[in-house]
């Protein structure tokens, strides 16, 4: 039985063996569900111990981002170089000076043990779990998961420092964060798994290419379709400059084949092109697919297949580290043996179909989707746009629709709190809910939110409603919005999804034969195209990548580019969830994108 050794701690505050001042608890919390407390850790045993500590200038991360971003500002487009980002927000000299200090000269450590990282975020000291345990003012014991055998060392009472050291550091490592054991797909089978999940447990069907040839779009949504739906006909110039990519976990490996049966039906002139594949840490066809169809062969595409060496890798984390160097560095991410950082190229967009934490409150979870919505803002600064996926299960988390019910996630729920899903809920990514030809309908006529699932969308727990976005959910809220309880979900949260795109039943190849297919796993690419190719036009007239994007999509500048969607509702949690209204709402964003409306909208700008 593997074990995987990491640390976690137990902590009895009342017990220190160092005099020391005032005393902050950082991080108390309850045992998670799954984990056990085990024994009582060995106090010979080696604490790789990292003090991270805080970064400077977070709290003008929205500034820097909306100088930028913001249509309306002088600065729109100017995007900053990594070296820029990397000494914006590198902890101050303070932050150094103070922690390093107290370990040294109040606590009497030798200076050889206390080094400062090569990034100079963090203080990294090897000591004994007795030695750790006096410096924290803590206990720490082995906890395991289930019967899996997982162990791991820390603190979930939490840890103390002395009040001056307390405000230079954001965690310590490793106390109160049990790393979760990673899992492959989640389905509803196993609702309630640790672990991160799949693009989407929405069924598939299969069908034959006669029959294929027969169907509206209201039975099977082809490129043709999403063409005629989003008024989408580009045609690249500047693919040799532009890059876009889809992130893929779960071993999910791309049949050249099949791109060849669905482009040989679809897109002829694809037939052979292959995505460029970019391996991190070691249904794909459903992105592939759609976004290598709707912006053709002259602009590449990257498949950044992200693998997992080490089961404490979290998959976001792997993605981030790829990207930027520095996150290797911080705390909860060093200990995960990313060998990755920063030596991937970074795309103008890059489109991702899962979800990988529950976005409520609680002391294990917040610190995750926190530090991972940090740094996509931090890349959004260098140009970078990130677009998701809202998820399949309505106001409830995940495939299997998981609410709030006494503090507890519950799967399929038939009362409790709404629970919103990251990335999709972060403020720097733009979320993509899901919508469909009504049965009858044309491409002509308006879509609906989708039926075959309830499209993921409702609002944060963990991140503020920006500013950009207040007018429109405000709107939402006062004239739309079900009259539910004030704890049924947060209004004053971020709100997702920004925007649509159809999710079923989208026409796919796999393993051979065709399918119809969906999810807002679907939704995410075509909408990711439709930026790829905004990105194209600007780039071959002289301008830089659109980058953070949500701004402008909810600015006044875009008035009328989005085609709105006020039919459907997205049922959780034994509700009916929230319903399609005029304008934004819940569901379906500020509506589908009208391509040829949104590119010149964007063209207008520097």
């Amino acid at each position: 039985m593997a074990f995987s050794k990491l640390l976690f701690c137990l902590a009895t505050l009342a017990v220190t063996a160092v005099a020391t001042p005032l005393r902050v608890v950082h991080g108390s919390r309850d045992v998670p569900h799954g984990w056990s407390l085990h024994r009582r850790a060995d106090p010979d045993a080696l604490v790789p111990l990292k003090f991270s500590l805080v970064q400077s200038n977070l709290h003008n991360l929205n500034a820097f981002l909306l100088d930028v971003a913001d249509p309306y500002s002088p600065n729109y487009g100017k995007h900053w170089s990594h070296a820029k980002v990397a000494d914006t927000f590198r902890p101050s000299k303070e932050s150094v000076d103070t922690v390093h200090s107290w370990l040294i000269d109040d606590l009497g450590l030798a200076p050889h043990k206390v080094q400062l990282n090569g990034n100079r975020d963090a203080l990294q000291l090897n000591v004994t779990v007795a030695e750790a345990e006096s410096i924290l003012g803590t206990e720490y014991y082995v906890y395991r998961f289930d019967d899996e055998g997982h162990e791991t060392l820390g603190c979930h009472k939490g840890y103390a420092l002395p009040e001056h050291v307390s405000k230079h550091v954001d965690l310590v490592w490793p106390t109160t964060h049990l790393k979760r054991p990673r899992l492959g797909r989640r389905d509803s089978s196993r609702p309630g798994t640790p672990g991160f999940s799949s693009r989407s447990g929405i069924p598939k069907i299969a069908v034959k290419a006669s029959q294929l040839e027969a169907m509206g779009c209201d039975q099977s949504v082809t490129l043709d379709c999403l063409r005629d739906l989003y008024n989408f006909d580009y045609e690249p110039v500047a693919g040799d400059k532009n890059t876009v990519g889809v992130a893929e976990w779960e071993q999910e490996i791309y049949q050249q084949s099949d791109l060849d049966l669905f482009f040989q039906m679809y897109e002829p002139s694809s037939v052979g092109v292959q995505p460029k594949l970019v391996t991190i840490e070691g249904e794909s066809e459903l992105d592939i697919e759609l976004m290598m169809g709707l912006i053709g062969p002259k602009q590449n595409l990257t498949v950044y297949e992200v693998g997992q060496t080490s089961s404490a890798q979290q998959p976001i984390d792997e993605l981030i580290a790829a990207f930027d160097a520095s996150y290797c560095e911080v705390e909860g991410v060093s200990n995960q043996g990313l060998t990755d950082c920063g030596d991937k190229p970074v795309p103008n967009v890059i489109s991702i179909s899962y979800h990988f934490e529950p976005d409520y409150l609680n002391d294990a979870v917040t610190p995750i989707v926190q530090r991972g919505c940090t740094e996509m803002g931090k890349l959004s600064l260098t140009g970078v746009t990130f677009v998701a996926s809202s998820g399949d299960g309505g106001v409830g988390y995940s495939g299997a629709e998981e609410c709030l019910v006494n503090g507890t996630l519950t799967a399929f729920a038939s009362s409790g709190s709404f629970v919103g899903q990251f990335p999709a809920s972060c403020p720097y990514v733009t979320a993509v809910g899901a919508t469909s030809v009504a049965p009858g309908n044309s491409v002509s006529d308006p879509e609906i939110a989708t039926t075959r699932f309830p499209s993921g969308g409702g609002f944060s727990n963990n991140f503020a409603m920006p500013d950009w976005q207040k007018d429109a959910v405000t709107n939402y809220v006062t004239n739309f919005a079900p009259p539910y309880a004030d704890d049924i979900y947060n209004r004053s949260g971020r709100a997702y999804p920004d925007v649509g795109a159809n999710g079923w039943p989208l026409a796919i190849a796999e393993s051979g034969q065709f399918f119809l297919s969906g999810g807002t796993s679907a939704s995410a690419p075509i909408f990711a195209s439709v930026v790829a190719m905004i990105n194209d036009a600007r780039i071959a007239a002289g301008k830089g990548p659109v980058g953070f994007i949500n701004p402008t999509l909810y600015s006044s500048l875009l008035a009328g580019a989005f085609n709105d969607v006020t039919n459907g509702t997205n049922p959780g949690c034994g509700t009916q969830g929230f319903v399609a209204a005029p304008g934004w709402d819940p569901i379906t964003g500020l509506g589908t994108p009208n391509f040829q409306k949104l590119k010149d909208a964007f063209m207008t700008l520097p």
